[in-house]
C-alpha cells in the first residue's frame, strides 16, 4: 500500500513529509537527506502481514538513525530485518559496521539504537515486528547483530523477504498472510539462534523450524530443474525418509508442493505483458519444468486452461495481443 510518493508534493514539503511518514509508520527516529538541495525523491510503501509490517523505501540517498533517546519517546520495542534490493546500504550499531548489498541483510533492535544509510538511488525492503513475538532474550538478539554473515539461514530469509515484497499486494490481502508472518518469524528466530545461542537452544530451534527452512530452501532453488528430494534432504543433513515424514506431518506432499509453486510462477509469467515475447516452452523451462507436455498437462489440470489459452485470455484482458 502506498503511504507516500514525494513526486506528488511541492519540493519544499518533501523532507518534512517523509520524516512524518517514517515516524508515523515505524516510530521515533531522525532522518537526514543526502543532497537536499538537489531534490528529495522518496516513495514509501507499507504492507501488514498479521503482526508483521513490511516496508519498501525507494529513492534518493538518506541516513536514518535511532538512539535509546528516540526509544523513550514511544513505546515500540521492535526488531527489524533490513535488506537492500537496489544500491548499497550501510548499517552501524555499537561499533559494528557493515555494507548491505543485494546478498546481505542487517538485524536492528530498536531500543538498542542503530543507523542505516545509502547514497545515490536505492531501494530498501525491511520488516518490523514486536520483539516479544520472537520469544528470544533481548541480549541474544543483540549478540546476533554483528554475526549474521556466518549464518546459513540468512540467504533463505533474504530470498523469503524478496518474494514477500514482490507479491506484497496480493499476499498481504490474502488468507495466508498470518501463515506467511509465522514463517517469517520462524526463519528470523532460526537466523538469530544459529549464531547467538548455545548448542541446546540451536538444536531445539533447528528442529522447530526445520519444515519452514526446508520450504524456504525449495523456494530459493525452485527454478532449478535439478532440485529433487535427495538434494533437499542433503542440504539439511537429514534422510529422504525424514524429509517425507516432515512434509507429511506438515500436511503437504513434497512433489505436489514443488509443482504447484512452479506452476504459479509460470502462470504469473504467462499473464505478464513483459513476458509476451518469450515462448511458452521457455517460460516453463525457466520455472524448472523440463518436459513441455508434462507442464502443459499439469497447467491445464490446475487452472482449467492450456498455457496458450491462459496467455491469450490475460493478454486480451490487459490490452495485449
Amino acid at each position: 500500500m502506498l503511504v507516500l510518493d514525494t513526486e506528488n508534493l511541492p519540493a519544499a514539503d518533501r523532507i518534512e513529509a517523509f520524516q512524518a511518514a517514517a515516524v508515523g509508520e515505524s516510530g521515533s527516529c531522525s532522518v537526514e537527506q543526502e543532497h537536499p538541495e538537489a531534490g528529495v525523491r522518496k516513495k514509501l510503501e507499507v504492507w501488514n502481514f498479521g503482526p508483521l509490517t513490511l516496508f519498501a523505501t525507494r529513492g534518493s540517498g538518506m541516513r536514518v538513525w535511532r538512539t535509546p533517546r528516540h526509544a523513550r519517546f514511544d513505546s515500540m520495542n521492535t526488531v527489524s530485518i533490513i535488506t537492500q534490493s537496489e544500491g548499497t546500504g550501510a548499517f552501524t550499531w555499537n561499533g559494528h559496521q557493515q555494507h548491505v548489498g543485494a546478498d546481505a541483510l542487517a538485524l536492528a533492535h530498536k531500543t538498542a539504537g542503530y543507523e542505516y544509510a545509502w547514497s545515490g538511488t536505492g531501494l530498501s525492503v525491511a520488516f518490523m515486528v514486536d520483539t516479544e513475538r520472537l520469544g528470544l532474550p533481548e541480549e541474544q538478539i543483540r549478540a546476533a547483530i554483528p554475526l549474521l554473515r556466518h549464518s546459513s539461514v540468512a540467504p533463505l530469509l533474504l530470498r523469503h523477504i524478496r518474494d514477500l515484497h514482490h507479491h506484497a499486494d496480493e499476499l498481504s490481502a490474502g488468507p495466508g498472510a498470518e501463515a506467511l508472518a509465522s514463517a517469517t518469524l520462524e526463519l528470523t528466530r532460526a537466523l538469530i539462534v544459529s549464531v547467538a545461542a548455545g548448542e541446546r537452544t540451536r538444536h531445539q530451534v533447528a528442529e522447530d523450524t526445520l519444515l519452514t527452512r526446508v520450504l524456504a530452501y525449495i523456494r530459493a532453488h525452485l527454478t532449478d530443474p535439478g532440485l529433487n528430494p535427495h538434494r533437499i534432504a542433503a542440504a539439511h543433513n537429514i534422510s529422504v525418509r525424514t524429509l517425507y515424514r516432515l512434509c507429511e506431518q506438515g500436511g503437504l506432499s513434497l512433489e505436489k508442493w514443488i509443482v504447484r509453486r512452479r506452476l504459479e510462477g509460470a502462470r504469473d509469467d504467462l499473464s505478464a505483458l513483459e513476458h509476451a515475447h518469450r515462448t511458452i516452452e521457455a517460460i516453463a523451462r525457466s520455472q524448472g519444468f523440463t518436459n513441455p507436455a508434462y507442464f502443459s498437462r499439469r497447467f491445464r489440470e490446475t487452472y482449467g486452461a492450456t498455457p496458450r489459452q491462459w496467455r491469450r485470455m490475460h493478454h486480451s484482458a490487459g490490452g495485449g495481443t
